[in-house]
């Protein structure tokens, strides 16, 4: 007999659609994300230059949801205080605070490091104020950037494409924060360690398109986030559907309701 099932729309929860590299053919891009089974792309920046274009961009592609905030290396607070500005004016259009946080990979410098947790806070309190979730970079500062965001009493939290170790993220975990799995899972032990010791419970997809895919050197789009759902599945030994129920249901509690359609039933053959 056969067996009928639904079948979830997926979230993008971390992409650079903003990118020069996308303006040639964006929209094929999303056409072929749509044909993946994706029903949204979280469109993060990292300036204010970033933020216009994903609002404009999301009035001509409704697929995208548009971010807008700070990359941790911009170590300006004037910056900081624009963009600010910019989140409360545009609260209504907006899905997410990101991305934010904090690197420690490029910031070496005590100072520096300082002012990336003085422009972090700021945003910590604006997602509060706003009650906006905030998508989080924490490259090589994984532990630190958790820690400033439990001192500081975040709620709804996204550590994108995290590369810290499951026991660093254990606390994060247990205080309701949710971590991504990039395409690059496929090539990377970290991200496979990273997704067997997690609960599937905290788990998002994410492109962080056009880094981060299947293979080092091409250019990563939104659609391979189904290698993320495959490998997944593989390297917790669940279904595939069990991880796009999961990963649905997860994206629901720190976005909300994204207005992402469900996909139409499809029948599967079954004995």
């Amino acid at each position: 007999m056969s067996l009928s099932w639904l079948r979830q729309s997926l979230v993008d929860t971390h992409a650079h659609m903003c990118d020069p590299v996308f303006d040639g053919d964006r929209a094929a891009v999303l056409e072929k994300a749509h044909q993946a089974g994706i029903g949204a792309i979280i469109a993060v920046g990292e300036n204010l230059t970033d933020a216009r274009k994903n609002l404009e961009l999301a009035q001509r592609h409704p697929i995208l949801k548009p971010a807008a905030g700070l990359y941790p290396t911009h170590l300006d607070l004037i910056q900081a205080h624009q963009m600010a500005d910019f989140l409360r004016r545009h609260q209504s259009r907006l899905v997410a605070i990101g991305e934010v946080g904090l690197d420690y990979w490029v910031v070496k410098e005590d100072a520096k490091k300082e002012l990336q947790r003085e422009i972090l806070k700021l945003f910590i309190e604006l997602s509060k104020e706003l009650n906006l979730p905030l998508n989080i970079h924490s490259r090589s500062a994984g532990r630190h950037a958790i820690s400033l965001l439990l001192e500081n009493n975040a709620a709804r939290v996204h550590m994108h494409a995290f590369d810290g170790k499951a026991g660093t993220a254990l606390p994060a975990v247990e205080a309701g924060y949710f971590f991504s799995i990039p395409p690059s899972v496929v090539r990377s032990r970290q991200k496979q360690k990273l997704t067997r010791q997690l609960p599937l419970s905290c788990l998002l997809v994410e492109s962080d398109s056009p880094v981060l895919g299947p293979t080092p050197d091409d250019r990563n789009e939104p659609a391979n986030i189904r290698q993320s759902i495959e490998a997944i599945a593989e390297l917790k030994n669940v279904s595939e559907e069990e991880v796009i129920i999961a990963v649905c249901e997860n994206t629901e509690r720190v976005y909300g309701n994204l207005e992402v359609p469900k996909m139409p039933k499809i029948e599967k053959e079954g004995e």
